[in-house]
Order: structure tokens, then sequence, then C-alpha cells
């Protein structure tokens, strides 16, 4: 049976005519390797889902300080909670994370499949920055696809925006992220509370710029490609933020 919120959520993309505003999102994502798409969601799915966020992160909130070479000594200052926490005492997240119809439009949007992500660990997290200078530094994603719900972020002056750079290549050996930002532009978007935003996350180097006031609080949603299921992915990025013993 499906569970109410994702019901609501499926009505909603039923609606959205023919995808035509899909189809025009299509063209940015395919460029930049980043589009926003808040019409995904209606409000009321957006409210319900921001309030099992602020659950989970009160109750099962981690705190991390790491530092990841795979990604050129990049930081990471944040809080977190895991998929299995999220999976064990949230509803809502799960379901709509499990739906087809969501997929369906992200494909759209995409211009190729969008598949649940084949390591669990990377199917849904939570992120909170709320201190001063907390960041989630500059980075690439093991699978293809990331679906962003912003429950809350600061203004602008404040940090908290997203910073990337498309068309890029990760070598966990060799990242090399400062020549990439010589030989590539590097883009900003600003967001507000209920903005989601879909990234090509293998492709498109990006960072959280750190926050000064106020507080981020995010649901990723990790997808895979069909070449996904190919690859030879390791994992020693996220299996060191998800971790429980930090």
């Amino acid at each position: 049976m499906l569970h109410p919120v994702a019901d609501q959520l499926k009505k909603h993309l039923t609606a959205l005519s023919e995808y035509a505003r899909l189809d025009e999102t299509r063209r940015q994502f395919l460029k930049r390797g980043v589009v926003q798409v808040p019409f995904l969601a209606p409000e009321g799915v957006k409210e319900l889902l921001a309030i099992e966020v602020e659950e989970l992160v009160t109750s099962h909130g981690r705190r991390r300080d790491l530092v990841f070479p795979e990604t050129g000594n990049t930081k990471r200052h944040m809080r977190n909670v895991r998929r299995d926490q999220i999976k064990a005492f949230g509803s809502i997240i799960p379901a709509v994370y499990a739906m087809p119809a969501l997929r369906e439009a992200l494909a759209t949007i995409a211009g190729e499949e969008v598949l649940q992500c084949p390591y669990e660990p990377e199917q849904f997290v939570i992120t909170a920055l709320d201190q001063h200078g907390d960041n989630h530094g500059w980075h690439w994603d093991d699978y293809s696809f990331g679906l962003v719900w912003v429950v809350d972020c600061p203004p602008v002056a404040y940090g908290g925006f997203v910073q990337y750079v498309p068309h890029t290549e990760w070598d966990k050996n060799d990242p090399r992220l400062h020549r990439w930002f010589v030989t590539r532009p590097i883009y900003s978007i600003e967001l507000v509370p209920g903005d989601l935003y879909l990234m090509r996350t293998d492709t498109t180097l990006h960072r959280v710029y750190p926050i000064t006031g106020g507080r981020r609080l995010i649901v990723n949603m990790g997808y895979a490609s069909r070449g996904d299921l190919t690859k030879q992915i390791s994992h020693e990025t996220m299996d060191n933020l998800w971790t429980t013993d930090h």
C-alpha cells in the first residue's frame, strides 16, 4: 500500500502537464549538471517531509568532522543521520525515495533511466550544517544522481549555497581539484527552504559554501544510472562519512 505522502506526491507528478516543464529543465541539466526543480513536489509534501527531517536530526543526528584525501583533503563539518536510522525511525523519506513516479520524472530531466542506488547507505541521508564554519567540502559522489530536498537554508550572505564545476572526472588517487578550478567555470546557486535540485553528482565537482550563520538542513536522495550497475565502485568517502564510530 502506498504511503499517504507518496500517494499525494504521485498525484502531483501525474498532474504535471505531460512533463512539459520537465523537458524544459533537461537542457539546463545536461548543460550544467545541476537544475533546480522545486515544482516536483507540492508544499504539503515538503512540509510533512520537513517535519520528519527535523525529528530525525534532533533524535539521531551525529557530529562529523573529517578530512578526505580522495577529494584532495577537503573537509566535512556537519551533523548527519544515516540511511539505516532514517529507514528505522522514519517513513516519509523511504516511501518517497522508492516511488517509481518520482524516478520517472527525474529520468525525463536526466534524459536516461534513473534507478534506486544499489548501495543502500547512499540511498538517502540527512545532513545539517549548524555551526559557524560548517561545510560540505568539494567532492564528487559515487553514483550518478542526487536529488536534494532543502528543508532549511540561511540567506546567501551567510553561506550554505552550492558551488559546482560540471563535466569533470573523479580520480580518487589524484583528484587534482585546482586543475579543474582553473580549466572550468565554477557556478553557484542560491537556495531557499522548500527548494529541490537535481545534480549529476558523479561528474559534477561540488561543495556547500561554509556557513557563518543560520542552518542548512537537507535530505539527499542518491540514485544510480544504468551504467553505474556495471562500474567497479568503491565507497571510501561515504563509508567514512556515515560510519558509526566518529
